[in-house]
């Protein structure tokens, strides 16, 4: 039986008639900066995302799925970027997008729920941290009202916690009527608990405004940017993208995905228009993917791999990487890219940046339980 609480949540969607897959989730604070969390679920492959191929090993253990670098984006003497990525490539060629690779979380099995548990949570082991480090990020920063808000079925991991975070699930029903919604107001006005929740169902559905439920790349784009270009909308969301796992025919498959979050970047790009520039983009995946490949045209599950950060506030036009090499000797148990570099102090560095908060004190604060963060160089534009 559906309890009054989830009724409420679901006649909130219905009535928003926002998208449905991938999810995309808000908070709002008081600040004039966007930032964007955006998770790979599936481990995605960041040997064939940013190319090492200088590398004298990738070709040989890569073999047929090896990226030719000349149709690839070449990056820098040693790196180069996905052909599908050419509207990233145009972000990296104007300043916009730099690369972070041989980066991971401290997990270091395989298991892609643990994994991604270790990543949302900001701990060392899975299911050590009940809350997640974006919710912790959002108690840094003075709320813009009352209460965080996110839109998505369910709250992400990476945002729950003490700050108060309210769903909105997205959906593809019919909208509701102006007569019925009138109608659900007036029999919650009284009452305590769900009058509030109805008050934000109805200020997220005004934030929406027409668009429609299109779940194609660039539609989530304009989504996503339809909140967070408005002067009164969020400022910290998160878009959880799945589809990753490449175990098999992963040529095709990866190159489909890399397209579409291509498109829906570019989407958020030109739909932001001049709030682009106050905007940082952290793309990230749980682990990456085995050095070689498989049998069956794809990867196994891997560890470290590469991550984006994107946006017209970025010092771009730069791949980060402490590089270890892909020779036998120098792959993480024999088999995985080694990770020289953490997600953790990727994070760190790039939100203490957006926001102007202290970098040892956010640290702190969103990964409790690990080690001090490493240095970077600046990320964004001062």
């Amino acid at each position: 039986m559906i309890s009054r609480r989830n009724f409420l949540r679901f006649a909130g969607a219905g009535a928003g008639a926002i998208l449905v897959s991938p999810q995309l989730a808000f908070a709002n604070v008081e600040s004039d900066q966007r930032f964007v969390f955006v998770i790979q679920r599936g481990a995605a492959d960041g040997l064939n995302i940013v190319v090492p191929y200088a590398d004298p090993a990738y070709a040989n253990l890569r073999g047929a799925l090896a990226i030719d670098p000349a149709s690839a984006t070449k990056l820098d003497g040693t790196f180069a970027l996905h052909p599908s990525l050419v509207e990233m490539a145009k972000m990296y060629a104007s300043g916009q997008a730099l690369f972070v690779h041989a980066v991971a979380s401290p997990y270091r099995d395989r298991s892609h729920f643990d994994g991604q548990n270790v990543l949302e949570s900001g701990g060392t082991a899975p299911y050590q941290i009940k809350d997640g480090w974006l919710n912790r990020l959002v108690t840094l920063l003075p709320p813009s009202r009352d209460n965080a808000i996110a839109f998505a079925p369910t709250v992400p991991m990476a945002l729950r916690g003490p700050a108060e975070v309210t769903s909105y699930a997205p959906s593809a029903l019919p909208q509701a009527s102006d007569d019925l919604l009138n109608r659900v107001a007036r029999l919650y006005a009284s009452d305590d608990q769900l009058h509030p929740l109805w008050s934000s169902a109805m200020q997220a559905r005004g934030l929406a405004g027409d668009t429609g439920p299109r779940q194609d790349p660039a539609s989530l784009g304009h989504l996503a940017a339809s909140f967070l270009g408005r002067a009164d909308g969020p400022r910290i969301a998160m878009i959880e993208t799945g589809g990753w796992d490449t175990h098999s025919a992963q040529a095709g498959r990866l190159a489909a995905q890399l397209k579409a979050l291509d498109t829906m970047m570019a989407a958020l790009r030109d739909d932001l228009g001049p709030v682009w520039a106050k905007t940082t983009v952290v793309v990230a995946t749980e682990f990456g993917r085995t050095a070689a490949a498989n049998g069956t045209g794809g990867t196994d599950h891997g560890t470290g791999s590469a991550a984006m950060l994107l946006g017209g506030a970025v010092k771009g036009q730069r791949v980060l990487a402490d590089w270890p090499g892909l020779a036998s000797s120098s792959l993480y148990e024999g088999r995985d890219l080694k990770a020289t570099t953490g997600l953790d102090t990727l994070i760190v560095n790039a939100a203490s940046e957006t926001f102007g908060l202290d970098p040892a004190h956010t640290f702190q604060t969103l990964f409790p339980q690990n080690r001090g963060a490493s240095s970077l160089p600046r990320l964004l534009r001062a």
